[in-house]
C-alpha cells in the first residue's frame, strides 16, 4: 500500500500553519500524530494535494490553572495517561486514556488529532463532551472556542472549516466533591470501543447535575444531562441507566437493537459504579 502523491509542508509556527491552510483550502490536510491519517493515506481513503505536518509546532503544553486544564493539540495520549496533573484536574480523561488503542498508538497519537478526526468511538471526544470541554481553533482571522457539544456533526465530520487548525483542548477543572467514572467494552483490549460511557457527577450544591456521555448509540458521541441530585443507591443507578437508554433509543435512534441497548446500559452502569463508588454486585 502506498499513499497518493502529495506536496509536503512542515511549518514552524501556528501562524505559518494557518497561512498554509488558508492558501490551500480543501486540498490540504493536517498531519499530527498520524495514527489514523497515515493509514487512510496508504489505503488511499484520503487523497490530499498537500499534507501539512504540524509536528514542530509548540502545542505540547499541559497546563492547569484555576479554571481548568489546557492541553495542546500535540499532547500524546500516553502523557494524558501518566501525567498526575491530568489525573488531578480531569480524572475522567485519565481514566479513559488507557483504553485508547495499544501502547504504541498512545505513544504517537495526539489528543488534538483524535478530536479533529472525529471517530465516533473515540475516548477523548467522549470525555470532552462529558466534561463540558471547549475546543480552541485558530485560523488567519484569530482564535475561537467551540463547545464540545456543538463540535461533532457526524462520523469523521466536525464544524471545522478547511482553514481551521485545532490548537488546544480546555477542560473544566474538577471541583472538590465532583465524581468521575469511565467504562468501555471492546472485543479485545486496544480495539475500537463497541460502547463506552463517561459519568460526571457534580459536587453537591446549587446547580449539581449528572452528565453522561456515551459512544455506541449513534454516529457521534451523545450527551445526556440530568439535573438534580445524583443516584444515592445502586437501585437509583439502575433506574438512571434504564432512563438514559430509553432516551437514547428515542432520540432519533429507534433502530437501536436489544443487544446495543444492553451494551449501553452495561457501560453506563459500570461508569456510574466507578463514579459513585458503589459495589458492582449491588447493581442489576
Amino acid at each position: 500500500m502506498k499513499p497518493p502523491v502529495f506536496e509536503y509542508e512542515r511549518p514552524e509556527t501556528v501562524e505559518e500553519a494557518v497561512s498554509l491552510l488558508a492558501r490551500h483550502g480543501e486540498d490540504a490536510k493536517v498531519l499530527a500524530g498520524g495514527q489514523s491519517f497515515v493509514p487512510m493515506l496508504n489505503l488511499r481513503l484520503a487523497r490530499p494535494g498537500v499534507v501539512i505536518d504540524i509536528g514542530r509546532l509548540d502545542l505540547r503544553h499541559v497546563e492547569v490553572s484555576g479554571d481548568g486544564l489546557r492541553l495542546g493539540a500535540l499532547v500524546r495520549h500516553r502523557q494524558v495517561e501518566t501525567d498526575p496533573l491530568v489525573a488531578t484536574a480531569t480524572p475522567l480523561l485519565a481514566q479513559a486514556a488507557p483504553h485508547i488503542g495499544h501502547l504504541s498508538i498512545r505513544n504517537r497519537g495526539t489528543v488534538g488529532g483524535s478530536v479533529a478526526h472525529a471517530d465516533s468511538t473515540a475516548e477523548v471526544s467522549l470525555c470532552a463532551l462529558a466534561a463540558g470541554a471547549e475546543i480552541i481553533v485558530a485560523n488567519s482571522q484569530g482564535r475561537r472556542a467551540i463547545a464540545a457539544d456543538g463540535f461533532f456533526l457526524g462520523p469523521f465530520t466536525t464544524v471545522l472549516e478547511p482553514e481551521d487548525l485545532l490548537v488546544q483542548l480546555r477542560f473544566p477543572r474538577a471541583r472538590a466533591g465532583d465524581r468521575h467514572g469511565f467504562a468501555e467494552v471492546s472485543r479485545r483490549s486496544g480495539d475500537f470501543a463497541l460502547a463506552a460511557a463517561g459519568f460526571v457527577v457534580g459536587a453537591p450544591g446549587a446547580g449539581a447535575s449528572v452528565r453522561v456521555a456515551v459512544v455506541g448509540a449513534g454516529p457521534v458521541p451523545t450527551l445526556v444531562t440530568l439535573p438534580g441530585p445524583p443516584p444515592e443507591t445502586a437501585e437509583d443507578l439502575d433506574d438512571l441507566a434504564d432512563g438514559i437508554v430509553v432516551r437514547l433509543a428515542g432520540d432519533g435512534r429507534s433502530a437501536l437493537p436489544p443487544f446495543r441497548r444492553r451494551l449501553l446500559r452495561s457501560v453506563i452502569v459500570d461508569a456510574g459504579v466507578r463514579a459513585m463508588n458503589f459495589q458492582k454486585e449491588d447493581v442489576a
